[in-house]
């Protein structure tokens, strides 16, 4: 997990590369980059500080409908890999039936304007079956998506840190478009599906 450090709002990142970072194209340009962050609150000695070189937001992104809602950034300088700062592997297939997923943030425990989350939370959930995705976002005509969690069960407001991945079988399935509630107290949440845009990562990775 990458904490990305931007104005109005923070977003999540997915280091899939020591160079490279998955995250969601609705996410404004980060103003610091932050590694093996726990709580982005507090700074520790362990966390490595980068800016990018370059964003690369998917080419067909609308921000009206959110489809195709991936953005790839490129590190000032490679992240070192160590017991803090890991890669995770990009899904090539689509998620597996009845597959969980892990699905991690940061929130507040009281929202300040431009406040950095304190703490961290997560979930693990079963994705919905097609069809049922389909049937709850009719209105949504965003194509590869993937919905987790109970629709319009807002359990809870606690504000959340935007852009969460959802990690399925040890690869990164998806990338949290938009929510209604907590995803992580068990609210419906669609993620834009990795799998469907490993060529166009893998691309970018090897051409930039």
């Amino acid at each position: 997990m990458v904490y990305l450090q931007s104005s109005p709002e923070p977003c999540v990142g997915s280091l899939i590369h020591p160079e490279w970072v998955l995250t969601a194209a609705h996410c404004p340009l980060p103003v610091k980059i932050r590694l093996g962050v726990y709580r982005p609150s507090i700074t520790n000695k362990k966390e490595q500080i980068r800016n990018y070189s370059q964003i690369m937001p998917h080419p067909e992104f609308d921000a009206q409908s959110l489809e195709n809602d991936l953005m790839m950034i490129k590190l000032s300088k490679p992240a070192v890999l160590d017991l803090y700062v890991g890669t995770i592997a990009v899904a090539m297939e689509p998620i597996a039936f009845n597959d969980s997923c892990f699905i991690p943030t940061w929130a507040w425990n009281k929202y300040k304007n431009l406040s950095d989350p304190d703490i961290l939370t997560w979930i693990n959930q079963y994705s919905l079956p097609p069809h049922d995705c389909q049937n709850i976002h009719q209105e949504m005509q965003a194509e590869n998506v993937m919905c987790v969690g109970q629709p319009l069960n807002i359990m809870s407001e606690n504000k959340e840190v935007s852009a969460a991945p959802a990690v399925c079988g040890g690869r990164l399935h998806g990338i949290l478009s938009w929510a209604k509630g907590s995803v992580t107290m068990g609210s419906e949440g669609i993620f834009t599906q990795v799998h469907h845009y490993a060529r166009w990562i893998m691309k970018i990775i090897n051409t930039h």
